[in-house]
């Protein structure tokens, strides 16, 4: 097996959106997933600025992996920082440090675009997930609590 990885294109669209789907499933949001191939198409791809950016681990021609970010512009810092959104490796890839290079690539991302800092956050339940993050060196912050303000009421 010889994985790459690398910025998305637009042709990944509907593997992105495959993996997304997957996502939301493993995540227990399904029910409200809204995405689509053509979202993902235009949000990542045909829009300038995107709404967002996806780095891929390519493996011949599959996507084995996807970590999806945006850029947070203004900090405190005067620096920008890059938010995380969705890191996920195919079930059947897991296991191969697939995800370590995708947070090394989004890595060299922040400190080419001099970005102070990255930004996640991390279902409590997902114990792997809070493991795999320390691993690598990333700490909790308990500065600050989540808050949603939900407006399809």
């Amino acid at each position: 097996m010889n994985i790459s990885i690398r910025k998305a294109v637009e042709k990944d669209s509907d593997k992105i959106w495959h993996l997304m789907k997957e996502l939301a499933v493993f995540e227990k949001y399904f029910d409200s997933f809204a995405i689509t191939p053509e979202i993902v198409k235009e949000s990542a791809f045909n829009k300038n600025p995107p709404d967002f950016y996806c780095l891929v681990a390519e493996d011949m021609d599959k996507i084995a992996g996807m970590l999806v970010y945006y850029f947070l512009p203004y900090t405190a810092q005067n620096r920008p920082a890059i938010y995380l959104k969705e890191l996920y490796i195919n079930e059947s890839y897991r296991g191969q440090k697939i995800g370590e290079e995708l947070m090394n690539a989004l890595k060299n991302e922040a400190k080419e675009n001099n970005c102070q800092q990255i930004k996640w956050t991390v279902a409590p339940w997902n114990e792997a997930g809070r493991r795999f993050y320390e691993r690598l060196g990333a700490t909790e912050n308990k500065d600050w609590l989540n808050y949603e303000w939900n407006l399809d009421h």
